[in-house]
């Protein structure tokens, strides 16, 4: 019993199929209907590859700034909360590498300083990194992006000389914009301009620290701002510029091994550092950056999805001509004993098909567009406004399968008006007229 009744609904779903098929196919008295049904798809197609690559380069843009952030900077920051040094770390450093996910730490010096050229006599601000290079790699791919003179040059740094004894200039990094600007090279001279305030009988009083630093290497990051103002040179160097006491830092940074949850793994740092420690991520430092690609990602793709709609109405008009040309057709079949059901189904199913067959064109040629504009980088930026050099596209399965179901969902809400319209054919009264 149940085998006949698998037989008989398999049967019954071929012949749908079957039926549908013919209808679609091309009649010199259906041309009309053919022609729109060929836009149809084209118009379905068009929608499909539009969406994939406005998703692509949504997500393609969101994963590349986010990359070069990581590998520029670390994925959280814990710092104290009046923002004073955080003297003899080394046991917090050891209780907080036993958080849970916790790849790497590393300390990190932090001040905003002006950087001047005796070679060519210009100037700006920049932002002062001091690092501890071997722990520095542990938690960023920032030595990775060094295209001029020696990634290690930071693990020297100068020893401060005898008083009245001239000392040797320590290494710093400079980004390619920043060397580009000021006109420096490898192994010209900077001065290192920092404000420093102390207490006196008469207030606050302000003095400026000076260091001279050699440039030792180039890096590019790919993000302009980056490249643009930032410098590194070893935390101990940091440390004599900024007269902090020697086994101190400003900032204890963070990798993880679960970038997806970082702002929970965020939060237990924070409670295992204990009171008077705040913690923020990347994400919450580039807060207005990575909210404006999400709702800009949702915009496209509700703004993109009004293509396909519009293609759906092709298949609306395309059935109505179907079914008012079929109407001798579809009573015949209801006269042969097909039921008000099956003709539902065959009207559904050329709707169906002209969805399936385009989104499957469009979803592959928006694929292979992405892939091209991706690899080859043919779309090009100005990166001192988007921080990239060019536009990547990066493909998600996920987004294409939420596109294609739901240009195949508009598909199937389109067939629905004229395929019950063709299920209520009566089919006494358009055989009396024949």
């Amino acid at each position: 019993m149940a085998a006949g009744t698998y037989a008989y609904a398999t049967g019954k779903m071929k012949f749908e199929l079957f039926v549908a098929l013919r209808y679609l196919r091309a009649k010199r008295k259906q041309t009309m209907v053919s022609v729109i049904s060929a836009i149809s798809v084209l118009g379905i197609t068009a929608g499909v590859m539009a969406l994939v690559i406005a998703l692509a380069l949504s997500t393609g843009f969101k994963e590349d700034v986010q990359s070069k952030i990581i590998g520029a900077t670390s994925q959280i920051d814990l710092l104290r909360i009046d923002s004073t040094p955080l003297v003899d770390y080394e046991p917090l450093l050891q209780k907080l590498s036993r958080v849970p996910h916790v790849t790497g730490i590393a300390p990190a010096v932090f001040v905003q300083v002006f950087v001047t050229s005796p070679r060519s006599s210009r100037n700006q601000g920049a932002m002062l990194k001091g690092i501890d290079p071997a722990r520095e790699r542990e938690i960023s791919d920032f030595f990775s992006d060094i295209v001029e003179g020696d990634p290690h040059a930071l693990d020297r740094t100068a020893i401060p000389a005898a008083e009245g004894e001239g000392s040797l200039p320590d290494n710093i990094m400079i980004g390619k914009q920043m060397a580009r600007s000021m006109g420096v090279r490898i192994g010209d001279t900077l001065q290192i301009y920092s404000p420093r305030g102390s207490l006196t009988p008469f207030g606050m009083g302000a003095s400026i620290s000076v260091k001279s630093c050699r440039i030792a290497a180039i890096f590019e990051s790919g993000l302009w701002d980056f490249d643009s103002t930032w410098a590194y040179v070893n935390i101990a160097s940091a440390r004599r510029l900024f007269s902090m006491p020697a086994n101190s830092t400003s900032v204890l940074q963070f990798k993880t091994d679960d970038i997806e949850d970082v702002e929970r793994i965020s939060d237990q740092i924070r409670e295992a550092a204990g009171a008077g420690f705040i913690t923020t991520t990347f994400i919450e430092s580039n807060k207005a950056l990575f909210s404006a690609l999400k709702l800009e990602k949702l915009v496209l793709f509700l703004t993109i999805s009004l293509i396909v709609f519009v293609a759906s109405l092709n298949i609306v008009t395309t059935l109505i001509m179907m079914v008012l040309d079929k109407q001798r057709d579809i009573a015949i079949l209801t006269a042969m004993g097909a039921t008000p059901k099956i003709i539902l189904h065959v009207f559904m199913l050329q709707g169906m098909i002209i969805g399936l067959i385009g989104t499957v064109i469009g979803a592959g040629l928006g694929i292979g567009a992405s892939w091209i504009l991706d690899t080859y980088k043919l779309i090009k930026l100005q990166a001192e406004i988007y921080s990239i050099p060019y536009i990547p596209f990066h493909v998600k399965f996920w987004d294409v399968v939420v596109i294609s179901l739901t240009s195949i969902l508009i598909s199937f809400l389109a067939t629905l008006y004229p395929a019950r319209s063709a299920s209520r054919v009566d089919p006494v009264e358009v055989l009396r007229y024949e």
